[in-house]
């Protein structure tokens, strides 16, 4: 059986002056909508939650898209060459990849992901399945940007195939989404990209996936609030706090947010901010893309040839997309 090797990928940006994690989360909360950045989410604990979010009735995402990868997956893979590296973003238990493995068959598979120890545990649980299938996991946030080197040894060489499931391209503000595509596109290196995309739909069907009756999401979002208690040094308590999602219609997008019960003043080494009855911090976007615009959108990154899949209620859409070779 092969060993997954696990390796720690720093952002190759060089910024002057770089703010540290608990630097940018303080200068989020001081803001006039204070907010906190989603990655923060996926600590271990937060990992497991979304794990859990995803087996819920109400969170149609994730087996809607799963029902497009069984009923269309020979259309969408078959135009694909066998035996390329398959590179996931956001990779977190691998168990949307492993589903891909037979159908692909790449020469290996490199998953990138945040959350280093939930990663890991993916990736051995792929190397029983798949036993002599390279395995590679690169911890890396790229949330800020993709700056993943071409020549970094673990991605294989040639044309590579990027997976990018479950809509987490949402979670980025239009601009920020052309951006990671673009790197995609670059880190592609002439192969494809597979990515999943939420639809815009009833408005009771959107905020129910974000707020589910049972509270596990509730709890994935308060639960950032401990995980930022351990990074900054601050007293959140998350007893203060209530979850809410509601759908901007103006901006096609869910947000998420934690707002206070009462008058509260929160601290950290440094600094703190006091927050009114009511008042909220911002902890996610997801944005909703009609087929027409995202085809644009990735268009724009230099993609082409874009084919797109949906389910029957058009809830939830499957992109595959090649590089455009310049002229």
């Amino acid at each position: 059986m092969t060993t997954p090797t696990f390796i720690q990928i720093s952002p190759q940006q060089k910024i002057a002056n770089v703010l540290s994690p608990a630097q940018t989360i303080a200068a989020d909360l001081l803001k006039e909508q204070a907010e906190i950045a989603p990655k923060y989410f996926y600590d271990n604990l937060g990992s497991r939650l979304f794990e859990a979010i995803t087996n819920l009735d109400e969170y149609y995402p994730t087996r809607t898209e799963s029902l497009i990868f069984e009923r269309y997956g020979a259309q969408i893979f078959g135009a694909i060459p066998k035996g390329r590296p398959l590179i996931e973003l956001g990779a977190g238990s691998c168990r949307k990849a492993e589903r891909l493995l037979n159908w692909m068959q790449p020469s290996r598979f490199v998953g990138i992901e945040i959350a280093a120890e939930f990663l890991q545990e993916g990736l051995t649980r792929l190397s029983e399945r798949f036993p002599n299938l390279p395995l590679f996991g690169l911890s890396y946030d790229f949330s800020g940007a993709l700056n993943i080197p071409n020549e970094t040894p673990e991605l294989g060489q040639g044309p590579r195939d990027i997976f990018y499931p479950g809509s987490s391209i949402g979670n980025f503000e239009p601009p920020q989404a052309l951006k990671l595509l673009k790197a995609m596109q670059a880190l592609s290196s002439d192969g494809s990209l597979i990515i999943g995309v939420d639809t815009v739909k009833e408005l009771d069907t959107l905020e129910a996936a974000y707020d589910d009756g049972l509270g596990v999401t509730a709890a994935f979002n308060l639960n950032i609030l401990n995980h930022i208690n351990r990074i900054l040094g601050s007293d959140f308590s998350i007893e203060d706090w209530r979850h809410t999602a509601l759908f901007n219609e103006e901006d096609s997008r869910i947000e998420m947010h934690l707002v206070a019960r009462r008058r509260i003043r929160v601290s950290w080494p440094g600094g703190e901010r006091s927050f009114r009855e009511s008042e909220s911090i911002l902890t996610e976007y997801s944005y909703k893309w009609s087929p027409d615009d995202f085809t644009q959108l990735l268009e724009e990154a230099g993609f082409a040839h874009v084919d797109v899949w949906t389910d029957v209620s058009k809830w939830f859409a499957v992109y595959r997309a090649h590089v455009l070779k310049p002229e």
